[in-house]
């Protein structure tokens, strides 16, 4: 486990690109029947564990990052790229992809 953190750390996310590692989804519905991981749904909420720098727009500008490390956050269903690092899963998605931070 400790190595899979170790990896994790050595990811530094390019341009507008954020590192999440997804929460985990409820394992029962409110009525107390559990669900089977098959029947869960996909999550869409994630902790961001590194954000990229920022990119520029088409005029050059500089867009600087809206999210920062140890922010919940709130992504589209189907944003960004699932990797596996040892036995964990993360989601690498542009900042575009992020719909909102969870306070």
């Amino acid at each position: 486990m400790a190595k899979a953190n170790k990896n994790k750390q050595n990811i530094q996310p390019l341009f507008d690109n954020v590192l999440v590692k997804p929460l985990r989804p409820e394992e029962k519905t409110a009525s107390g029947i559990y669900l089977p991981e098959t029947a869960q749904e996909k999550p869409q909420m994630a902790e961001v564990v590194a954000v990229g720098p920022g990119t520029t727009d088409e005029n050059g500008k500089f867009v600087a990052m809206q999210v920062k490390v140890g922010d919940t956050v709130l992504y589209k269903k189907w944003g960004g790229d699932e990797i596996k690092i040892g036995f964990e899963d993360w989601i690498l998605l542009k900042q575009e992809n992020i719909l909102a931070i969870v306070k």
